[in-house]
């Protein structure tokens, strides 16, 4: 596991395989479906901002809200897999945190199953 203590809170949308996977991993992770429903995603990023989570969607409208809006954000990971590319999900969205956790926090991530972008907001 990578040595910075990451946390997340997984939007609805997120595959709840991705949860799993990371919660595997010792990862502390917080699943809205779990705990809610219907959330509106202005008061999904604020809460991981406040909780210093990083938020892992399938929700294009947080794209929005990073950059557009420039919401506050501990980090976002954007998973845009077709679903012929599922099977592999959970490995790749698991091995890109382990690998590449410190450039994560506080960014803006895209990830596909051919490449991953790296970014940051505001």
């Amino acid at each position: 596991m990578s040595s910075i203590a990451l946390r997340f809170l997984a939007d609805e949308s997120c595959d709840f395989g991705v949860v799993r996977a990371l919660r595997a991993e010792g990862y502390d992770v917080v699943a809205l479906s779990e705990i809610t429903s219907h959330t509106i995603d202005s008061e999904v990023i604020e809460q991981a901002y406040r909780e210093n989570r990083i938020l892992p969607t399938e929700d294009k409208d947080f794209g929005q809200l990073v950059f557009a809006s420039q919401a506050d954000s501990a980090g976002v990971i954007l998973i845009r897999f077709p679903g012929n590319a599922r099977k592999a999900l959970q490995e790749i969205v698991v091995k890109l945190i382990m690998e590449r956790g410190s450039e994560i926090q506080n960014a803006f991530v895209v990830v596909q199953p051919s490449h991953t972008r790296v970014g940051r907001g505001k």
